[in-house]
């Protein structure tokens, strides 16, 4: 592994692996919005003997805590106890996610300005620099100083991602700190990366501005696709894919997709030669329905005089969700932002299903859960396991289908 990056080794491994007749691999990025992910992916990581990266955004992980509550030390310092913790001795890659001015909620919220949240930015990656992070994914795609509904240029994003990995590249190299991988680009419209000609222009406004800073050996490993995807689609586009893992191909990058939660076609992620998948809200939404599950056993004991005093574990959450007005980011068009119980009763489940990662480590969510795992317990049920075996469930099917069991072998 001399010369490379911990990524970039396991992207050659794959390579090899492919060209001695294996099938081709597709990694899996998952979003830890919760300890029980992160416990559950080291679990299906360990019982597939296969690498993972964690792909964490500066909303879950920062300075400030985020909403899980770690800075990106501490998300360090967890990543290593659970991996002890479950024996997992495989490989793992530790990442910010959407790394960029305005893409921490807390900057638009306040009305940061540019100078403001490109500082923020840079703090939140020397932190993550520092605290011994594997990947960067650099992406000042969105832009609040310009009037609603305006595209922002692709030559100011490519302007401001140079600008980033070379600040990042500076700071490494003034410390000392190995060579780490970088990820650009978005899935979002809003990017401009949607448009092939766009996407190409781009990549090359990329490689002269980082060649011209001296930084061309930080050309990124993964570039962020557009590949069918999104929070309202669940079907992953081969023709568009195959495309776009061409054309990054040429430039020695891998197309990373987004959005992959619940995507109908996981197992054609390979066979197109993506690099990489991130998932994230599928397994909030796994997380908040064995809690829900749980919870009508323990009103069954209730009745049965069996439990003393109920949890209320999903009107805590509720009532949590709905006061954060967090959920507020997902509506559609067509519904109110001033009263979440005008929503239908569907959208209003999906809203609290996806919304429960803002609000997991509140302390009266932490009060219902140790409440509601406490009755379960009392009466020979291990809720934990439940929590954990249900996303574990929803893991294991990228692992499959992205044929990356057993790599942990060849590492």
């Amino acid at each position: 592994m001399e010369n490379q990056t911990r990524l970039k080794h396991i992207l050659s491994v794959i390579e090899d692996l492919k060209k001695q007749g294996h099938k081709p691999m597709t990694l899996l990025g998952a979003c830890p919005n919760s300890i029980s992910v992160i416990k559950a992916s080291f679990r299906a990581a360990k019982r597939n003997n296969a690498p993972i990266i964690f792909v964490a955004t500066l909303n879950q992980v920062d300075n400030d805590g985020g909403y899980t509550g770690m800075t990106q030390k501490d998300f360090v310092k967890e990543l290593k106890q659970e991996a002890r913790r479950y024996n997992y001795t495989g490989e793992y890659i530790v990442a910010i996610d959407h790394g960029g001015p305005w893409l921490k909620d807390k900057q638009t919220i306040e009305h940061w300005t540019y100078e403001q949240a490109m500082e923020g930015v840079k703090q939140s990656f020397r932190s993550a620099v520092d605290a011994g992070y594997d990947m960067i994914h650099v992406d000042p795609t969105v832009d609040r100083t310009l009037p609603k509904g305006q595209i922002i240029k692709i030559e100011t994003v490519a302007e401001r991602t140079i600008e980033l990995i070379t600040y990042i590249e500076n700071y490494r190299k003034s410390k000392g700190i190995p060579k780490i991988s970088y990820e650009v680009g978005t899935e979002e419209v809003h990017g401009g990366l949607a448009d092939e000609t766009v996407f190409n222009k781009f990549l090359l406004l990329l490689k002269e501005g980082l060649a011209k800073n001296g930084c061309g050996d930080a050309w990124p490993d993964f570039i962020v696709g557009k590949v069918g995807t999104d929070l309202s689609t669940t079907y992953f586009d081969p023709v568009v894919a195959k495309k776009l893992t061409s054309t990054v191909a040429k430039y020695g990058s891998y197309i990373k997709g987004h959005y992959t939660d619940d995507v109908a076609n996981p197992e054609e992620y390979p066979i197109c030669g993506m690099g990489a998948a991130n998932v994230g809200p599928e397994f909030t939404v796994s997380e908040y329905n064995a809690l829900e599950e749980l919870e009508g056993l323990e009103k069954k004991l209730y009745e049965e005089g069996r439990v003393a005093i109920l949890s209320g574990m999903m009107g805590t959450l509720e009532k949590l969700i709905v006061v954060s007005g967090r959920w507020k980011k997902w509506i559609n068009e067509d519904e109110s932002a001033d009263d979440f119980y005008a929503i239908s009763p569907e959208r209003r489940r999906w809203l609290l299903g996806t919304g429960a990662r803002y609000v997991w480590q509140n302390p009266e969510a932490v009060a219902a859960r140790i409440s509601l795992y406490d009755n379960l317990n009392q009466n020979g049920i291990d809720a934990e396991e439940i929590v954990l075996s249900n996303i574990e469930k929803d893991i294991d099917k990228y692992f499959h289908a992205f044929n990356i069991v057993n790599l942990n072998n060849y590492l």
